[in-house]
């Protein structure tokens, strides 16, 4: 019998908790303030405080309830992910073919990571993540992003 009855929840815990160490140690040299004045550092360690806590209940909790264990039939899908988030910077940065071509193409692409990729669903969901990611970053957030081509807009 082993240890770790979830090996999936418990490493996956065990990766929050280092990512909340992470942001920590990024924030130990800004200044934090109060919760009505924040500073720099307050964010990053609030949410690298939450990210430990979390880590450690999945972790804990990955020792009692017993789960699958991890298994990578095949690195295929894992290579697609990486490989679209890599167009998509190189769709958006040196391209330049702005923020909507680029997230077009880094759901179509990582879409054909899973078995059930059809293009009807990929270019639909496509469209509408593109629709919410200018709204939300061009618009709401009001980023200094190209949204289109540059050969589109004047």
């Amino acid at each position: 019998m082993t240890f770790i009855k979830n090996p999936k929840d418990f490493w996956s815990g065990i990766l929050y908790i280092a990512f909340g160490v992470f942001a920590i140690l990024i924030a130990l040299n800004y200044p934090v303030g109060t919760a009505g004045r924040m500073g720099p550092g307050y964010f990053p360690r609030a949410l690298g405080i939450l990210l430990i806590l979390l880590g450690a209940v999945l972790s804990l909790r990955a020792l009692r309830l017993r789960g699958s264990p991890i298994a990578f039939p095949t690195f295929k899908p894992l290579f697609i992910i990486i490989g679209s988030v890599v167009l998509f910077g190189v769709v958006a940065g040196p391209l330049k073919l702005g923020l909507v071509v680029a997230t077009v193409v880094l759901i179509v692409t990582s879409s054909m990571a899973s078995d059930e990729f059809t293009w009807k669903a990929a270019l639909v969901s496509s469209v509408a993540l593109a629709a919410f990611t200018v709204l939300a970053f061009a618009y709401g957030l009001q980023l200094q992003l190209p949204v289109w081509p540059a050969f589109l807009v004047k």
